[in-house]
């Protein structure tokens, strides 16, 4: 559980806080207790030396013991009736010199005595001086005893705290859980998610919301495709299903030009079929997300789209590149960033756009252009995807498509993008639909924008704009 794992932190970094404040402490006091000490033994033996000079018994203290280390090695207590205490190893030499000093330790069964001995000058012998150290022992128990009680109950206390602060810190998250395990388990996109603060967990929640609002978006945009496919599937089965029966019914007795019609339709309502389930297809799964931006000519790419449109119509199609609007670089080219197999599409579709609602005998042209600061022309509406990344600023190119046909009316021009849109006066038109709604798909996933209009010869101008590929020079 997260909250026992952060709380077991915070009381492993206290804990490890205050022992190593408490062992630092100890440390210097221990030091500075043992220094006392130090001073506390040679101020008694220059006391105790005074008197004895004088010709006085030092007055007895409980805590010390002094006794006189004579040159030959015998001790001999200066208070009667106590026992004399070992003297430390040294100590004797310091007898028979009388000089120096000698700091040591020495242990009488389960008591430590601190020893200081202190020549009295040749052939007087030594003064040792004996300090106990039960008392500071006793203290030093005392201590250590406190510092543990008191570290086990900051300890506690520090527990007990942490739970309550950190469960009152993970409460929105807990609830942020539950409200995804509500969604988890009931598929209902629509559940509230809880207030958002403006902490981490706030922002998490922020992002859940907006997380939440992408898949509402993507059902919706799911079930919309769902509904529009299964309606525009339904005229070309039905009819197939109707000529098919039509066909089982007359068994061989209907007239062969009745039967060729019925096959003709068949074979159309067909293609028909098979070309709205491949764009539906293309359409659901972006089969050129596995692409890569890299930079390409635009120019050349219409060129060949173009090339390919006239053998393949017969229709005159004009590739025009303005090359003071479009800045080609040096080479001659018009370099964007996009997606080779989805720019090659985007461009086929536009082109069988045009020819399919232009006159025959009138030609197409592609224009590429440098992309103007407002929308795609002159009473063009521009219109950039949820997935686009065009950036204020990025120099665009733009790529239209003119027509002599028939145009786009003002109020159909952002329509047009949407899938399975058919406008007025288009109903009996062979296609699916959906041929400029995966331009605008393709498009936007570049980076870029879709754009329709009236061009200047009253046909339909539609179109789309591209970043520029920065050259290498002048990225570095």
């Amino acid at each position: 559980m997260l909250r026992t794992r952060i709380s077991l932190v915070v009381v492993a970094a206290t804990l490890l806080a205050v022992i190593v404040a408490v062992v630092s402490s100890y440390r210097g006091v221990t030091a500075m207790v043992a220094d006392q000490f130090d001073r506390a033994l040679v101020d008694r033996a220059d006391a105790v030396a005074a008197v004895l000079d004088a010709g006085r018994v030092p007055a007895e203290r409980p805590d010390t013991a002094e006794q006189l280390l004579l040159p030959d090695g015998t001790v001999r207590p200066l208070a009667p009736g106590r026992t004399a205490l070992p003297v430390p190893p040294g100590a004797l030499d310091v007898a028979r010199s009388g000089e120096g000093r000698l700091t040591a330790e020495t242990a009488v069964g389960d008591r430590t005595f601190g020893v200081l001995v202190q020549g009295r000058g040749e052939g007087h012998g030594a003064l040792v001086v004996s300090q106990d150290y039960a008392e500071a022992e006793r203290m030093d128990k005392e201590f250590l005893g406190r510092i543990g009680w008191t570290t086990a109950g900051a300890a506690a206390v520090c527990a007990a705290l942490s739970r309550l602060l950190i469960g009152r810190i993970l409460r929105p998250m807990r609830r942020l859980a539950r409200a995804a395990e509500r969604i988890s388990s009931t598929q209902d996109l629509g559940t509230a998610l809880p207030a958002a603060g403006r902490d981490e967990v706030g922002r998490l929640t922020l992002a859940f919301e907006v997380m939440l609002d992408a898949l509402r978006r993507s059902r919706e945009a799911q079930q919309r495709l769902v509904q529009n496919a299964s309606h525009e599937l339904r005229t070309p089965l039905t009819s197939v299903r109707g000529s098919a029966e039509l066909l089982q019914r007359a068994r061989g007795r209907l007239a062969p030009e009745d039967e060729e019609k019925i096959l003709g339709t068949l074979v159309a309502e067909s293609v028909a079929l098979d070309e709205l389930v491949r764009e539906l297809v293309e359409l659901a799964t972006d089969r050129q997300a596995d692409e890569d931006q890299v930079p390409l000519d635009l120019a050349a790419a219409a060129e060949d789209c173009a090339d390919r449109f006239r053998r393949r119509t017969g229709r005159v199609v004009d590739v025009d590149v303005d090359a003071a609007g479009a800045g080609p670089d040096r080479d001659g080219a018009v370099v964007v960033l996009a997606r080779p197999r989805a720019l090659h599409r985007c461009i086929d579709n536009l082109l069988a756009n045009a020819v399919k609602f232009s006159p025959g005998g009138t030609p197409v042209t592609v224009l590429v252009e440098s992309a103007p600061a407002g929308p795609g022309g002159d009473g063009a509406s521009d219109r950039r995807g949820a997935g686009g990344r065009a950036r204020p600023g990025v120099p665009c190119v733009r790529l239209v498509v003119r027509d002599l046909g028939p145009g786009i009316r003002p109020e159909e021009r952002d329509a047009v993008f949407d899938r399975f849109y058919r406008g007025a006066g288009t109903q009996s038109t062979p296609g699916s639909g959906l041929g400029l709604a995966i331009v605008h798909d393709l498009v936007t996933a570049d980076g870029g924008t879709v754009f329709a209009g009236t061009g200047p010869g009253g046909g339909a101008e539609v179109g789309f704009t591209l970043p520029r590929a920065v050259p290498a020079a002048r990225r570095g």
